[in-house]
C-alpha cells in the first residue's frame, strides 16, 4: 500500500491549525505533520495520539522550515499577528514558508489569508492583521506557489470573550458592543474551518490559485443579539456604537478592530453557500451559542 501524502500543518496546536489537523486526519487521503513551538503541550500530545507526526519548528528559521517541508505534498499555514502585534514579523514568516514551498516543489499550500485592506482602500483604512496576510497571499501567487487562500470570517468564539455582551449601566439588560451599524457581519466557528480546508485539499483542481471566503452565515448585530437573548434567557441589545466611539474605548487593538469593522461595512467576499458545500456540518450561530451556554453563565 502506497504511503499517504503528507500535509504539514503549521500552528497545529492553535485553534485554527488544530481544527485543520484533526479534519485532515479524519479523512483517508493524507497524513499530517503537525508543527508547533512546544511539542510537550497537551494539544500537541493529543494530536500525536490521533496519529499525527508532531515536530518542533521555529517559523523564523529558514533551514528548519525546509527540513520540515521536505518530502511533503502540501501545507496549511496560519500566522499569528496577535503574538507580537507585528505585521512585519507575520509577513516575513509567511514569505519564508512561501520561499521554502517553492524551492521544495509543494503541490498545494492552503494559506489562512485575508484582504490587503490598506491597498484595497488606497490607504483610507489600515488593518494590520489583514494587510500582512494580504501581502503574503500576493507573494505566494507572485512566485508561482500552487496556493489557495482561505479568508476566514469573524470567529463566533469572539462572542465568548472580547465581544461578550456587557451589562448595561442603566438597566437589567446587556449590550453587544460591535460597530457594525445595520450591516450583516459574516461569522463562523473556528472548529468548522478544518473540515472546509480538508475539502479544499481534496479538490485542488477546483481551488488552486483562488481566494475562498468562508462564512457560516451573515447576521446583523441585532440578529446576533436576538439569538443570544433567546438562547441565554437574558435581554441582549445592539449597543449601536459607532466605529469612532469604539476606537476610543482604549483597549489594545481598539483602533485595529474599529478599522476592521469599517472594512466589514464594505461586505468583503465571503461565500456562505460554498462554505456549506465544503463543510455540510457547519454550525449556525444559534447552534454555536446553544453548545457554549456555559461560557455565558457569569452574565
Amino acid at each position: 500500500m502506497a504511503s499517504k501524502k503528507v500535509i504539514v500543518v503549521f500552528g497545529a496546536t492553535g485553534s485554527q491549525g488544530g481544527s485543520v489537523a484533526r479534519a485532515i486526519m479524519e479523512g483517508k487521503d493524507f497524513s499530517v505533520k503537525a508543527v508547533t513551538r512546544d511539542v510537550t503541550r497537551p494539544s500537541a500530545l493529543a494530536l500525536k495520539e490521533l496519529g499525527a507526526e508532531v515536530v518542533k519548528c521555529d517559523l523564523n528559521d529558514q533551514e528548519s522550515l525546509k527540513g520540515i517541508l521536505k518530502g511533503a505534498y502540501g501545507a496549511f499555514l496560519v500566522t499569528n499577528f496577535w503574538d507580537d502585534f507585528s505585521k512585519e514579523k507575520e509577513v516575513k514568516q509567511g514569505k519564508m514558508v512561501a520561499d521554502a514551498s517553492k524551492q521544495l516543489g509543494l503541490k498545494h499550500v492552503v494559506y489562512s489569508g485575508l484582504e490587503n485592506v490598506k491597498k484595497l482602500t488606497k490607504g483610507k483604512l489600515e488593518v494590520h492583521h489583514f494587510d500582512g496576510k494580504g501581502e503574503v497571499e500576493e507573494y505566494f501567487w507572485s512566485i508561482g506557489v500552487p496556493m489557495t487562500s482561505v479568508r476566514i470570517s469573524a470567529y463566533f468564539e469572539n462572542f465568548l470573550n472580547i465581544w461578550k455582551p456587557v451589562k448595561a449601566s442603566d438597566g437589567d439588560y446587556y449590550n453587544l458592543v460591535l460597530p457594525m451599524k445595520d450591516i450583516p457581519m459574516d461569522g463562523i466557528s473556528v472548529a468548522d474551518i478544518g473540515p472546509a480546508v480538508a475539502s479544499i485539499f481534496r479538490s485542488p483542481e477546483e481551488f488552486l490559485g483562488k481566494a475562498v471566503g468562508l462564512s457560516a452565515e451573515a447576521l446583523t448585530v441585532q440578529q446576533y443579539a436576538d439569538i443570544l437573548s433567546k438562547t441565554l434567557g437574558k435581554v441582549v441589545k445592539d449597543a449601536k456604537i459607532t466605529p469612532e466611539a469604539y476606537e476610543k474605548l482604549g483597549f489594545p487593538g481598539a483602533k485595529e478592530m474599529a478599522d476592521m469593522m469599517r472594512f466589514y461595512h464594505m461586505r468583503p467576499d465571503r461565500d456562505v453557500q460554498l462554505t456549506h458545500k465544503l463543510n455540510p456540518k457547519v454550525k449556525s450561530f444559534f447552534q454555536f451559542v446553544s453548545e457554549n451556554k456555559d461560557a455565558f453563565k457569569d452574565l
